[in-house]
């Protein structure tokens, strides 16, 4: 539609600057070429330029790729001043070309964006109208605004009475299997979190549909706009519950231009690793207690043995025997120095080549008739260096402090956990050895790894043979570029004296910052250098779901994030891993003490009134102190329940009659039913990681945490405990069915009675 089809001047001034801020984006995008000609200024030298056209280059490089992530309109709104400025709001911020910068579009997360989320009409903010602008594509489509100087007469036709045009819309909307993210409409509540200090920790607790995943993403693209500097350099770590739900979330950070994020789940944190794997509930629970650490480093101390009995060495046909009290002292010393298991062993292996050398100097080396010892020091340090070099001591070595990895270590103790477990926990948790990890593996692997630390001697040794060889080859360079020299300037030195003063390579640099200069850079993001390194230190955590962790994840996470600089977002009415810690002060007192602050939003966006009615009274027939989040709407929708003799029948039936036109449907059933169930439904596979942007979609309960569809089947209640049934039943944003083959649960039964 053209500026002049449009019905009044409102949206065509609207449209007009919407068509401007796109052709200065569409220019940056032309024009990826700064010059340093361009960079120059009056009064700037040649090297102040290339300065300023580095600057640039950064600006314009990082503002293209925001632009290029950013999906969705870049300009969602505008706020009228009562001093008559006006300023648009958008996903990202943009600049004139002038001398001034002047800001064409306000980023979001600015300050001066801020009335735009807070102001209301009992306190303004200075603001005498917000606008909500809504397109499609570049075109105006609508516009809603609100009055808040109510002295101002003055009126334009696209006022909202409520004000909560453009949040209903969106709460209405269909769904497409991916969230999106809610910078147009984050209320009040919201923002004060959004824009919280990130010192610290800040728990974030809130039922479903209060938006606290949309608030935590929201939080992280703040924190990366007001911290840039720190958390560019260290990355921030979002840890969501399983991969479909990173699936869900992965657009909402490059749709507001932020990109250096990393997702993972637990199952990823180790690099190497990529766990999906479920336990069962009762070997989760024994693996992700806290007591496991102990557990784990007395596997480590068991793997450094004594002989039994003896252990016996040949050399220069001398027979040398190490007993075990030879050995515990040798072991003892080594302890004592506390370091990591592998990092330990160069102790180890000094003392045990100390102790024979010392048996064998004794056994050649001692006057027969006084008892003095006949070697001097450099027969000592001869006898020493022999020994080193024979593989029968190297063997007695390994046998004693063997060099170990975390993927071996955990492997062996869960398939011989007797002896470190109770018989019950043994049995929980004993499997054969296997490739194949779960995702409470990941944790135990972690703690492994800092129990044994690395034995880097062969590292740093060929890292030192690479670095002399690359001075070595830098040094070749130099020598033919000073030979090339030297034999140019011998014909000039009589046509030009001066010739013999210009400086060469070989003047200015030596051979070995020469080669520090042509290593090869690191070209990776901070998020993909923190993916592969275990030893990362974050700028900042976000944790989904976090009342699922196990004490053992939290132990891997915080080793993560020594500032303790995180946010916490969950709910532990939710709370359904057995292993989970649920209670808030349990998770943190043992890093934190009472140094956190806790926030709650009680305000449900996604589930009606009917269907959150439903929900509720599962919980309250176990906590009748429960209360639920508020809904803020009403479809006047009931949910339904029934019973069938024929489920996969019932559910083909009741997913026909539950599929939106637009939007998404979630069938929501006990996993060992997934392959009858998907043999009835179109389009369905069983057993795949879940592909949410399919109209039906079929999971378990767990698999819909932090999910939202427009209608939601659920299948079989009665077999879910309360904290599965309570996520399953507020999935949905319109309408809710529930099929049953036994009686339903009584709590459920009441609430549709």
């Amino acid at each position: 539609m053209s500026n002049t089809e449009l019905p009044d001047d409102e949206l065509r001034q609207e449209q007009e600057f919407i068509d401007e801020l796109y052709a200065r984006v569409d220019a940056l995008r032309g024009d990826t070429e700064v010059s340093v000609t361009d960079a120059l200024g009056q009064g700037h030298t040649p090297m102040q330029a290339r300065l300023e056209r580095d600057i640039l280059v950064a600006e314009r490089s990082g503002l293209l790729a925001a632009l290029n992530a950013v999906d969705g309109s870049l300009c969602f709104g505008r706020i009228d001043l009562t001093s008559g400025t006006v300023h648009h709001i958008g996903r990202i911020g943009l600049r004139a070309d002038d001398a001034e910068r002047t800001p064409i579009l306000i980023d979001w997360r600015a300050d001066v964006a801020r009335p735009f989320y807070l102001a209301t009409g009992h306190t303004p903010m200075g603001l005498r109208r917000r606008r909500h602008i809504s397109t499609d594509g570049r075109r105006v489509s609508a516009l809603h605004d609100e009055i808040l100087d109510l002295g101002d007469e003055t009126r334009t036709g696209h006022e909202d009475p409520t004000g909560d045009a453009v949040l209903l819309a969106a709460l209405n909307s269909a769904r497409t299997g991916r969230m999106s993210d809610i910078v147009q409409t984050i209320q009040a509540d919201q923002d004060r979190i959004i824009r919280a200090p990130h010192r610290g920790v800040l728990v974030v607790e809130g039922g479903p549909g209060t938006g606290k995943t949309a608030v935590a993403l929201h939080r992280a693209a703040y924190l990366l706009y007001e911290h840039r500097e720190l958390l560019a350099k260290r990355a921030v770590l979002i840890v969501g519950p399983n991969p479909a739900f990173l699936g869900y979330i992965d657009e909402v950070l490059p749709s507001l231009g932020e990109t250096g994020v990393l997702l993972a789940t637990v199952g990823e944190l180790f690099p190497g690793v990529k766990a999906t794997r479920a336990d069962t509930p009762e070997a989760a629970a024994v693996k992700g207690r806290a007591d496991m650490a102990d557990v784990l480093a007395e596997v480590v101390r068991s793997r450094q043995a004594l002989p039994d009995p003896v252990i016996a060495i040949e050399h220069d046909r001398e027979v040398l025997m190490l007993d075990d009290g030879l050995v515990n002292v040798a072991r003892e010393r080594t302890r004592a120095a506390k370091l990591p298991h592998n990092a330990a062993r160069e102790h180890f292996e000094g003392h045990i080549l100390n102790t024979l050398t010392e048996l064998y100097a004794e056994r050649i080396g001692t006057d027969p008739f006084d008892g003095s010892s006949l070697l001097d020091p450099a027969d000592i340090t001869q006898i020493r260096d022999e020994l080193a070099e024979n593989p029968e001591v190297w063997s007695a070595i390994d046998q004693l402090w063997p060099v170990l990895s975390p993927q071996r270590l955990v492997a062996d103790f869960l398939a011989a956990p007797e002896g470190f477990l109770s018989d019950e926990d043994a049995d929980a948790v004993r499997r054969p050895v296997t490739r194949h990890w779960t995702v409470a593996d990941v944790p135990l692997l972690d703690e492994a790894a800092e129990l044994l630390g690395e034995d880097d001697r062969q590292a740093r040794e060929r890292a030192e043979r690479e670095r002399a060889a690359q001075i070595a080859y830098a040094q070749g360079v130099l020598d033919v570029s000073y030979a090339s020299r030297t034999y140019e300037f011998e014909d000039k030195e009589d046509s030009d004296p001066d010739a013999s003063e210009v400086l060469s390579a070989h003047d200015i640099i030596d051979a070995e910052r020469f080669a520090e200069r042509q290593e090869e850079d690191d070209h990776r993001s901070a998020a993909e250098r923190a993916a592969a390194d275990r030893t990362w230190a974050f700028g900042h955590i976000i944790v989904d779901e976090a009342q699922e962790l196990s004490p053992m994840a939290w132990r891997m996470l915080m080793r993560r994030i020594p500032t303790r600089s995180m946010t916490l977002v969950g709910d532990p009415a939710q709370t359904a891993e057995a292993a989970g810690v649920g209670a808030w002060a349990d998770i943190l007192e043992p890093y934190v003490e009472d140094r956190w602050e806790h926030t709650r939003l009680g305000v449900n966006y996604r589930t009606p009134a009917e269907i959150m009615e439903v929900a509720a009274a599962v919980v309250r027939a176990e906590h009748p102190g429960f209360e639920p989040p508020s809904s803020v709407r009403s479809t006047g929708v009931r949910p339904w329940a029934r019973a069938t003799d024929d489920l996969p029948a019932a559910v083909a039936e009741a997913a026909a009659e539950l599929t939106p036109a637009e939007g998404r449907l979630a069938v929501i059933a006990p996993r060992d039913l997934h392959r009858r169930l998907a043999a009835h439904l179109d389009g369905v596979t069983a057993g795949a990681e879940p592909d949410l942007t399919q109209t039906v979609v079929l999971l378990d309960p767990r698999q819909s945490k932090g999910l939202e569809f427009d209608s939601v089947l659920v299948v079989e209640p009665g077999r879910y405990g309360t904290s599965d049934l309570y996520v399953a039943l507020t999935r949905a944003t319109q309408r809710l069915g529930v099929l049953h083959t036994g009686d339903l649960p009584k709590t459920l039964a009441d609430a549709f009675a």
